[in-house]
């Protein structure tokens, strides 16, 4: 039984949705506990402008893109992180009549130096939920970096900021020095100049090489980090049937964030959640390597403990195909105040 600490998933993740009104618009999140976001993603829903990132260590009038190289750029995109949410101003993340969803996770709401690794870094961690943002200059070498997190990571979104190039993904399932790359439908690729976790992952610091997406000298560089904490989050894989009666995946929690891509073959990220998606059949996904907006269709069931695939679509359940995933709660399977009565043998 997937039991576990965090009763209220709420507390470190949530999804909103905003309808634009063209000027300036405070956006609150809709959880059972206030969330003052660290880490941002926007996307219209309607259209194809790109999708946002913005967070607490680069500042409010930074964004990057997950579906480009672009190096960041400044400029009025968000006005604040609000105490239960943020405010937009009157530009594409505010277009008036577009529906925009909006992702928001809970760090720390400060940020910290972090001297564990070989590079100094600085983070805004929350290791009850398994989340650190890490930001470090990078070196043009081998290297350790400090995650702060606690326990080793189980995955990682990385882009160098200050120049043009593509987002690296590590994650558990993978090879030691495998990645994906999250601005494009590209299958995973070898090289341990960009991670090498066959050196130094722990519960400390991560390994990147000396190549420039992940490490290029004097380029400052982001990570997104992640730990998987039972009945909260999970990082896993599974492989696709090819059939409508699809694959079922074991996550201990029913999702509230579903992201998934093909590792083996050229298909796009996908993002669903149960907030566009409120009732059991989720299909309306998003892409994260393309500006498109809403691409509808039944994909999947939310169910009470996982997911269960619910199309023959590679991008999702291809026959012998592989996925990698990673999932966030809305509420756990077995709750903290359940775990007294739980048998030893049955957690």
């Amino acid at each position: 039984m997937a039991y576990t600490d965090i009763d209220d998933p709420s507390a470190y993740f949530q999804t909103t949705l905003y309808t634009g009104n063209g000027g300036t618009q405070s956006v609150t999140n809709g959880g059972n506990s206030d969330l003052q976001p660290d880490w941002l993603w926007i996307k219209d829903r309607d259209d194809t402008p790109s999708h946002v990132l913005h967070d607490i260590i680069r500042g409010v009038t930074k964004r990057i893109m997950s579906n480009n190289t672009n190096a960041e750029d400044t400029g009025s995109q968000i006005n604040s992180f609000d105490t239960d949410g943020f405010t937009v101003p009157n530009n594409n993340n505010n277009t008036n009549g577009s529906d925009f969803v909006a992702w928001n996770w809970l760090g720390s709401n400060t940020t910290a130096s972090n001297g564990n690794g070989s590079i100094t870094s600085t983070v805004s961690l929350n290791a009850t939920a398994g989340f650190s943002v890490v930001k470090w200059t990078g070196s043009g070498a081998n290297a350790t970096i400090g995650h702060g997190l606690g326990v080793t990571p189980s995955m990682l979104m990385v882009k160098n900021v200050t120049a043009v190039g593509g987002w690296r993904v590590w994650h558990q399932d993978l090879g030691t020095t495998e990645s994906l790359q999250l601005n494009t439908t590209a299958a995973v690729s070898t090289s341990a100049g960009q991670f090498n976790s066959s050196a130094t992952f722990n519960s400390t610091v991560f390994s990147v090489g000396g190549e420039g997406d992940t490490n290029q000298s004097s380029q400052t560089i982001i990570s997104y980090s992640f730990a998987e904490k039972q009945g909260y989050s999970k990082f896993g894989s599974y492989t696709g049937n090819g059939n409508a009666d699809g694959t079922f995946v074991y996550t201990g929690f029913k999702p509230a964030f579903i992201m998934v891509k093909r590792s083996n073959g050229t298909e796009n990220w996908t993002i669903m959640d149960n907030t566009r998606d409120p009732f059991n059949v989720a299909g309306n996904k998003l892409h994260p390597n393309t500006t498109g907006g809403t691409d509808a269709g039944a994909t999947i069931d939310i169910l009470s403990n996982g997911f269960k695939n619910r199309t023959t679509n590679a991008g999702a359940n291809g026959s012998g195909d592989s996925y990698i995933y990673m999932a966030i709660a809305e509420n756990p399977f077995v709750t903290s105040t359940d775990n007294g009565s739980i048998p030893a043998t049955a957690r």
